[in-house]
């Protein structure tokens, strides 16, 4: 069972997220839609970063995986600075 519903998806909603399973599930939704400003695109990838470090620290099991992921939307961030 996710935290939000599957069609609806807000930045809010990600503070109820406590597994890196619905960290997976609820992020795509709130991407960015094709053809975005680069600005909408880094600030998804910060946002996403700072939740999968929330993550690691809630969800234990996967803390190592969720670093990974926060790490990698981190660099996706900085990545666009160059763009």
């Amino acid at each position: 069972m996710t935290v939000v519903e599957r069609r609806e998806a807000t930045w809010a909603q990600t503070q109820k997220i406590a597994s890196l399973s619905e960290a997976h599930d609820v992020l795509p939704r709130l991407m960015p839609r094709k053809g975005a400003e680069v600005a909408e695109l880094r600030k998804f990838y910060e946002k996403s970063a700072e939740v999968y470090r929330r993550v690691a620290e809630i969800d234990r099991g996967h803390h190592h995986e969720a670093l990974y992921w926060a790490e990698r939307e981190a660099q996706k961030a900085r990545d666009l600075d160059g763009a």
